[in-house]
C-alpha cells in the first residue's frame, strides 16, 4: 500500500521537522507510513498520486490572502502545486486534509473566498462542531466542543460550493469542512501538542502572531490547555485513508 505524505509548506527547517514530527506522532505513523515532500524547495512531483494515498497539508507563515505582486516565486509554485491537490481531492482521486494556511489555498482553489476579517490570536481557543461534523466520519467522534490552537491572520470568508461545514466558532466561524468524501479542511492546528506549540511559538514571535512580550503569558495559557481531541481527527484520518 502506498504511504501518506506531510506536505510541508513552512520555510523555517526547525519548525517544519517540528511539525512533521508532530504530525507522525498524533496519526501514529513512522517515516515509512507517513512520508514527506518539502514544497518549499521542491517541487510536487508528476507521480505524486501514485506514489502517495494521501496528502496531510501543514501551516505556514504564508498567507494566501497576499498581494499577488507581493509574492515570492516559491510561493506562488507551491501555491499552485496545493491547488493541484485540492482538486485531485475535491475530484475523490486522492484524500487531503489541509490545515491551517492551507485551507485558504484549498478555500480559493475550489470557489470559494477568504478574508483578512476572521484572523484568531495564538493559542487555545474553542471549536464546536456542527450536526454535520458530529455526523461526520472523521469528526463525529471528537467531543461536541473541544480546545484546539490557532494563529492566523486570515480565514475562509465563504465555502467553496457543495462545502459541507463541519466546525465553527464565533472569531473565525469556519474552522473545518469537508468537499465530497474525501477532502477536509481545518483552520486549527490538529497536531501539536500544548509543548510542541510553545516551541513553534518560539520560531515565529517576531512574525506578527501576538506580541513578543506577551510570550510567557500566552505560553502558559497554551501549556495550561486540555488539547485532547485534533490529534485524534488525524488518527482518523490515517485509519479512514
Amino acid at each position: 500500500m502506498a504511504p501518506l505524505v506531510y506536505v510541508c509548506v513552512r520555510p523555517q527547517q526547525v519548525a517544519a521537522e517540528a511539525e512533521y514530527a508532530s504530525f507522525r506522532s498524533a496519526m501514529g505513523l513512522d517515516e515509512t507510513g507517513l512520508e514527506r515532500i518539502d514544497l518549499t524547495r521542491d517541487a510536487l512531483p508528476d507521480d505524486a498520486f501514485t506514489r502517495w494515498r494521501g496528502f496531510v497539508v501543514g501551516g505556514s507563515p504564508y498567507n494566501a490572502t497576499d498581494d499577488p505582486d507581493s509574492k515570492s516565486e516559491g510561493q506562488l509554485r507551491l501555491e499552485a502545486d496545493l491547488a493541484r491537490i485540492a482538486d485531485a481531492a475535491a475530484s475523490g482521486s486522492t484524500a487531503a486534509l489541509f490545515t491551517c494556511f492551507g485551507i485558504g489555498v484549498a478555500t480559493t482553489r475550489l470557489g470559494g473566498t477568504i478574508s483578512r476579517d476572521f484572523p484568531e490570536d495564538t493559542g487555545p481557543t474553542d471549536v464546536t462542531l456542527t450536526d454535520a461534523g458530529r455526523a461526520d466520519r472523521l469528526l463525529g467522534s471528537l467531543a461536541p466542543t473541544f480546545t484546539a490552537f490557532t494563529a492566523h491572520k486570515e480565514g475562509t470568508e465563504t465555502l467553496p460550493a457543495g462545502a459541507v461545514l463541519l466546525a465553527t466558532n464565533p472569531d473565525c466561524p469556519v474552522q473545518a469542512y469537508r468537499v465530497g468524501d474525501t477532502l477536509y479542511a481545518t483552520q486549527f492546528h490538529p497536531e501539536p501538542t500544548p509543548q510542541a506549540f510553545t516551541e513553534r511559538m518560539t520560531v515565529y514571535r517576531n512574525d506578527g502572531y501576538f506580541d513578543a512580550a506577551d510570550y510567557d503569558r500566552i505560553a502558559a495559557r497554551v501549556l495550561a490547555a486540555p488539547v485532547t481531541e485534533p490529534s485524534r481527527l488525524l488518527a482518523a484520518f490515517a485509519d479512514a485513508f
